[in-house]
């Protein structure tokens, strides 16, 4: 690494680094705060709460990191354009892009950093997060269980048997599901049967179907005989509405293998909702580290634009600004996708492509 790369790699290092520890901290004192009547109602102790946020750690970095980045870019470049460092440096003889290659090659490497802790570490701390938060309720006295009215729609869980379930709506307060798909498996995975209902209600211990179809398979996956239709039938299904509750499978709590694994599960159930969203979730975990790197690229032409005295101030104000309008389109990129009005990759990835080449043409275009 050369004397000026380095001189540029140490200088967005401490901004980077200030702008984390900000941002953790002031994220726990917020949430703190938040939440400081049930902290003092309930009396938890010091060392649930040190847990807690502990394992709330990982989820918070891989939030704050592209936008610590920003700043940490817009600082440094926008500085050293205040102080006439970049038109010494392009007087030597060098381009845009070598000045801030150092800090592109930083951003791919946090891209890599964030893929590992959102695939590895995130999911695990999510679980442990709502364990520790069910533990600090039941901790209260005066909680009570209270039955649930909601109505929870594209759930998702693996039973006994090697069961896999599909149900397009479920309300849990009158024990009644609809729209029911359930693939069974053999030990290597092979779909061996297949039930589609209309509507289950789980009542005296048991579950009745209604508008049922039953299709069993062969060994190379062709329907076997003729599809078994039933008005009402009672079904051997061990799992209570209680169980459907606390085991369904939410796509924030998998790894990126997990979820591959999952969508290959559940490619022949004819679930398009649910594949679809399941799809745009699995690219989004591969596209969303990029933007890392790419809200870097977007930062070095504002960065280079700023020639304020306030530097710190400019950087804050146009980072708030490029960061809620990247998250914002990416919001609505995924709704889209999600609702099928644009193929899953292309719904996960359209804002960063659209970030990138604005980024690149910026670039370009400066003198």
């Amino acid at each position: 690494m050369r004397i000026l790369e380095r001189y540029i790699f140490k200088s967005a290092l401490a901004v980077f680094f200030t702008c984390l520890f900000t941002f953790l901290f002031l994220y726990i004192i917020i949430d703190i705060f938040n939440h400081l009547d049930e902290i003092l109602k309930q009396h938890l102790a010091l060392s649930i709460l040190g847990r807690y946020y502990l394992n709330f750690l990982p989820i918070i970095f891989v939030r704050v990191a592209p936008i610590a980045a920003l700043l940490a870019t817009l600082y440094t470049f926008g500085r050293m354009n205040r102080d006439n460092e970049i038109i010494a440096m392009r007087a030597s003889g060098l381009s845009i892009l070598q000045i801030s290659r150092v800090m592109i090659l930083c951003g791919m490497l946090l891209t890599m950093l964030v893929f590992l802790i959102n695939d590895r570490f995130v999911p695990g701390s999510l679980i442990l997060t709502e364990q520790i938060k069910a533990q600090m309720e039941s901790s209260n006295p005066h909680t009570t269980a209270k039955p649930t009215h909601e109505t929870i729609t594209n759930l998702s869980m693996y039973g006994l048997h090697n069961r896999l379930f599909f149900i397009n709506k479920f309300i849990p307060a009158e024990n009644t599901i609809y729209g029911i798909t359930i693939l069974e498996h053999d030990e290597q995975q092979n779909i061996i049967r297949k039930v589609v209902a209309n509507k289950g209600v789980f009542e005296d211990s048991v579950w009745r179907f209604y508008q049922s179809i039953t299709y069993d398979f062969d060994e190379s996956g062709q329907i076997k005989g003729e599809p078994i239709y039933m008005e009402e039938e009672i079904m051997t299904i061990t799992e209570t509405p209680q169980q459907f509750l606390t085991q369904r499978q939410s796509p924030e709590l998998m790894s990126v293998s997990e979820l591959d694994n999952y969508l290959w599960k559940l490619s022949k159930s004819g679930a398009t909702g649910v594949i679809r969203n399941l799809k745009v979730e699995f690219y989004r975990r591969f596209t969303e580290p990029l933007t890392c790197v790419i809200i870097i690229l977007l930062g070095i032409p504002f960065s280079l634009w700023i020639r304020k005295r306030a530097t710190g101030l400019s950087s804050i104000g146009i980072s708030l600004i490029i960061g809620f309008l990247y998250y914002v389109l990416n919001a609505i990129s995924l709704a889209v996708g999600r609702n099928g009005f644009l193929p899953p990759f292309l719904s996960a990835s359209l804002i960063h492509v659209v970030a990138l080449s604005a980024s690149w043409y910026l670039i370009t275009k400066l003198p």
